[in-house]
This record gives C-alpha cells, structure tokens and sequence, in this order.
C-alpha cells in the first residue's frame, strides 16, 4: 500500500497510484466516467480534489478518501502561505482592534473618527492618544519601548482609560500642592461624612490640596474603581470611576487613593485599583502592602474600626435597623458607611442597601467629569 504522507501534493499521490497499477490516465478517466482532461487537471493539481472525487478514488484505488482530502488541504495551505503578501502591520492591527474597545472609545470621544471603520482616522486618532508616531507603539503591544509602571498587570482598556485620565489632569488647575496638603484634605473631607449632600464639596476641597480629582467613566470589562499617580513630585492626580454608585463605596476609593498619595504611592508607578471589593478590599496578609495600607486608612476612614469591631461585638448576629441608625447618628457618619462596612463584614449584601445612596449626581456638578455622555475637552 501506497504512503500517501510521502507525497506533497494529491496530483503527485494519483500518478504513483497510477504506476502502483500500470493504468495511463485514460485508463482512469474511463473507470470514472469523466473526461480525461479533468483526469490530467487532477493529476497536475491544476483543479482540487473535492470530496465527491476523494470518494470515487477511494473505491478505485481502495485508498481512504481522507488521505487525499488532507493532501489537498496542505497543498493548499502551502500555496496560501507562498502566495500571501507578508504584512507586518497586520498583527498590530489584530492587537489593537482587538484588544482595545475602539467602538467605545468613539463613542466616549476619545477617538476622532465617525465609526470603527475608518481606519485612517481611528489610527490617527490613536497616534494623537497615545502620544506615537508609529502604532507598533502603543506601550502595551510587544516591541513597543515605553511602558507605564502600573500595580498589577494592566489590561490594554485600563491602560487607555489611564492615558484618558493623564491627558485630563495634565490641563487642570488647582492649588500648589504641599506636604501638608494631603491631612489637611482628609481632615475637611471627614467633616462630610454625615450627610450624602455634603459630598458636594469634594473636588473644592480636592482642588484647594493640590490635588487634582477627577470622575472618568470606566470602560466596558475594565472594572476599575480608581487610580493615584503623580504628573510630577507635586501634582497627585486621583480619578474615581464610581462604578457602583453608593455613598459608601465612593467613600472608600477616593479614601484608599488619599492614602497612596498620603504616602506618596504611585510616584514611581501608577496605583490602579481594580475590583476594589470584598477580599480585594480587606486587610489580609494576600494583598500587597501598599493596597492594604489605603484598605486599613479607608475603612477606618469611614467607621473607625475598633468602634465597628465593637458594635459588631455588641450586636452580632442580630444587626436592627434602629441599632445601625443610632450607631451612625453616635459617630456622625450618614448610615450608609456603617452598612458598607457590615455587609463587608459579614458577608451579607442584601441587608442595609437603602442606606446605600447614589452619590455621583451630588459630586458631578462641581467635578470635573468624563462619560455618562459628557465628553469633558481637551486640548
């Protein structure tokens, strides 16, 4: 029996069957019932084999017909890859099309172009968003030369939605920012906490630290919560995404971002904080020193932690509704801080939401603000 892995072409397979059995081509084409030109296509691999002739061949030569099925398939396979043109932009453009979430980044405004299929403009709108000349560029593609230090491995969306919040804060203006700027900060800022409407105040105070604060929309699948960077030693920039809009968790991130900048975090790298919630948001020995740092200073931040640890004490495992409102009336913070912090103590998320009020409405009017259909703009 004839190997048919020895041969590289199925036209090159039929003539050794063809000598295996001493038949001419005629021979065939009569046995087939075809014309013996097609007999001579086939053999010269001017025309496929298809699967109806690998069939017919089978019961001729006794040669299953997925041999010269998976001979045509690699011949011509082979022919693809002689003919096709290399394009060594085209897996540029495979990570960037694909990878970035380009229909939304139009749609934000970050991009200059009608839809994603205008490439010219997309692709020069990226030049300008990234700050290349050249796509191959782009930091997080595999030659690219530059790269953002960010805490953890960033994902192409979050990278762009920081180079959103850099391009920002570079053209905001506030006050100089000195050592003491960040506990003054903190210390107006807990002042707020007794009431939703008093978070209006926020980005004043914000701007009169030094600090620039803005609100950046998140992009689909980034699932960030905020950030802390430094445009330079004396420019801390923290943007919030309020992906869940709930007093106590804006309460939360824009505290643990305080902490990086407190303890001038992010100077050297940015500190991205993704997923902010439930064990990403505790204190435990698995979390990097830095996030647990700004976890401990947030969640004492917004109920200081030995009197929770006390009322949690006192209370457990029956937790009344009037016992969360007086606890929170007795250390003046408004109850939805008293019920983020249980329910991510307990593990309960469905008790307490009412006290969990929407907050970016309060905020956004004095903020500075990109998404929910504002496209906040730049130069």
């Amino acid at each position: 029996m004839i190997d048919a892995d020895k041969y590289k072409t199925p036209g090159q397979f039929m003539e050794a069957l063809l000598s295996e059995r001493g038949w001419t081509k005629r021979t065939l084409a009569i046995v087939l019932d075809v014309d013996e030109s097609k007999i001579n296509r086939l053999t010269s691999d001017r025309q496929p084999i298809t699967a109806q002739m690998a069939v017919l061949l089978e019961e001729v030569f006794g040669v299953d017909a997925n041999d010269f099925l998976a001979l045509q398939h690699r011949y011509e396979l082979a022919v693809a890859r002689i003919e096709s043109q290399p394009d060594p932009e085209r897996s540029t453009r495979a990570a960037i099309y694909g990878d970035l979430p380009i229909s939304e980044m139009i749609k934000r405004g970050w991009l200059d172009a009608s839809n994603i299929k205008d490439r010219e403009a997309v692709e020069a709108s990226l030049h300008r968003f990234f700050g290349v000349n050249d796509l191959k560029n782009i930091e997080f593609l595999p030659h690219a030369a530059k790269r953002t230090e960010v805490s953890g491995d960033a994902t192409p969306a979050q990278l762009a939605w920081i180079y959103r919040v850099r391009q920002i804060a570079s053209e905001m203006l506030v006050a100089p920012f000195t050592d003491r700027s960040v506990d003054a900060v903190i210390n107006k800022l807990s002042k707020l906490l007794r009431s939703a409407d008093e978070a209006r105040h926020v980005p004043r105070i914000m701007a009169e630290g030094g600090i620039r604060f803005l609100i950046v929309e998140t992009l689909p699948v980034a699932k960030i919560d905020g950030v802390c960077f430094w445009l330079d030693e004396a420019s801390p920039v923290i943007a919030l995404t309020t992906r869940f809009d709930r007093i106590d968790n804006f309460w939360f991130v824009l505290r643990h971002e305080l902490e990086h900048v407190k303890l001038r975090h992010g100077q050297s790298r940015v500190m991205l904080d993704v997923d902010l919630t439930g064990d990403r948001a505790a204190a435990s020995d698995a979390i990097v020193q830095e996030e647990r740092e700004a976890n401990l200073a947030a969640a004492d931040f917004c109920v200081p932690e030995k009197m929770m640890s006390a009322f949690v004490r006192k209370k457990s495992p029956f937790f009344a509704e009037r016992d969360l409102r007086g606890f929170a009336r007795t250390i003046q913070v408004h109850p939805g801080l008293v019920a983020g912090q249980l329910q991510h103590r307990t593990g309960d998320y469905r008790r307490f939401r009412n006290h969990l009020v929407p907050i970016r409405e309060i905020i956004a009017p004095g903020a500075v603000v990109d998404g929910w259909g504002d496209i906040y703009p730049t130069e």
